[in-house]
């Protein structure tokens, strides 16, 4: 099959260009017109398919459910907003919770789905700190512990990936070490670490930051903090909520002029609410959670933010329209630096030859016109 437009981001740009796609990858690239082509879209905009590496749910299933057919459902929707890759993500509640929910998406995994690929398992929490725990529920909230966090994996089958964790309460950086020599990507958040721990956690093996500005310690200046370590530790990753509600625009331009173009990973940090009808209950962590009309989540009676609604490609729209990211710097953040963070970035992230054929095609205004994971056509 060859699909074509006038504006495919490659190299940093948009050109006119084909992409030929066979058993899955992208096959070979050529000018635009030098084939007939299948399927042409004209001027809209040919990227990367999104990587969404902080998410907890859509369309009423959670990750903490522990539910294959939700899990299921979740990933064969996901398409619809441009997402192709995807961390599913805990949150923090018991033991018994956590392992069922973490051996679920390994046997969703091992005995197959459609959609969007789950590249791993993103672990936030119980490893937390209890004033920045934001809506993570209290009772659950842990110690980080080497041998319990081998528990999870082994009932994870080796799928966890990504984990947040709160440095300054991992006693002699244990976790931080163990896990980021193990093929574990740990990321500081829900944490109320100094500027000075941020950094010693880095030098011992954290390579990223779980929606900075969120629930952790933030910038003055004589004690910058963990944003502080965020902003001027340039060559760590990032994450933030694009929504414009958690951050402000004018934080996220700032955080973007910090980590340029290659270390900002956009998140949505989802709700089972997202691509849900208005109203309705839902829960977080076994606590009651309600709907703002701008689409925040909240503990229910209180002003704790909770979580999102926000789709990946009106995340990106936020960026570049509102928060007057550049570009290039806003379409890496959901597609190459979430891909080089957990080491698939010789396949996912770039439309290349010999990558997996994970497009998105957006309008002008950013709505999604089709989606492609590994080649195959999800809208």
């Amino acid at each position: 099959m060859i699909i074509q437009s006038e504006r495919v981001w490659i190299g940093g740009q948009f050109i006119p260009a084909q992409l030929e796609i066979s058993d899955g990858k992208i096959e070979r690239i050529y000018g635009y017109q030098k084939k007939a082509a299948d399927v042409d879209y004209g001027t809209d905009r040919m990227l990367p398919g999104f990587i969404d590496v902080h998410t907890h749910g859509a369309y009423g299933f959670d990750t903490n459910d522990g539910e294959p057919e939700g899990l299921r459902e979740w990933m064969k929707r996901i398409p619809e907003e441009g997402v192709t890759s995807i961390l599913p993500t805990t949150v923090t509640q018991m033991p018994d919770v956590l392992t069922k929910a973490v051996a679920n998406v390994a046997a969703v995994i091992e005995e197959g789905y459609e959609g969007a690929e789950i590249l791993g398992i993103h672990f936030e929490g119980p490893y937390l700190d209890m004033q920045y725990k934001g809506a993570q529920p209290p009772e659950a909230i842990a110690e980080p512990s080497v041998e319990q966090f081998k528990m999870y994996q082994e009932a994870a089958k080796g799928w966890i990936k990504y984990i947040t964790v709160s440095p300054e309460h991992d006693k002699d950086l244990a976790l931080t070490r163990y896990c980021a020599q193990n093929g574990v990507v740990v990321s500081m958040g829900h944490s109320s670490a100094t500027y000075e721990e941020g950094v010693l956690a880095i030098a011992n093996g954290a390579s990223s930051m779980t929606h900075v500005y969120n629930g952790m310690t933030g910038f003055l200046h004589r004690a910058p903090g963990l944003v502080g370590t965020a902003l001027r530790v340039r060559d760590i990753y990032g994450e933030v909520i694009g929504d414009g509600h958690h951050s402000h625009v004018a934080a996220l331009n700032v955080f973007f002029q910090s980590k340029g173009c290659d270390r900002g990973i956009l998140i949505t940090d989802s709700l089972r609410a997202k691509h849900c009808p208005p109203g309705g209950n839902y829960q977080l962590g076994g606590h009651d959670i309600e709907i703002s009309k701008e689409g925040l989540a909240y503990l229910r009676g209180t002003q704790t933010i909770a979580g999102s609604t926000l789709s990946m490609n009106m995340g990106l729209k936020i960026l570049v329209e509102k928060a007057g990211i550049p570009m290039d710097a806003a379409i890496n953040a959901c597609t190459r630096n979430p891909a080089r963070c957990l080491g698939v970035d010789k396949r996912k992230g770039c439309l290349c030859a010999g990558y997996d054929a994970d497009i998105v095609v957006l309008t002008n205004d950013y709505e999604v016109v089709q989606t492609y994971c590994c080649g195959k056509a999800f809208l």
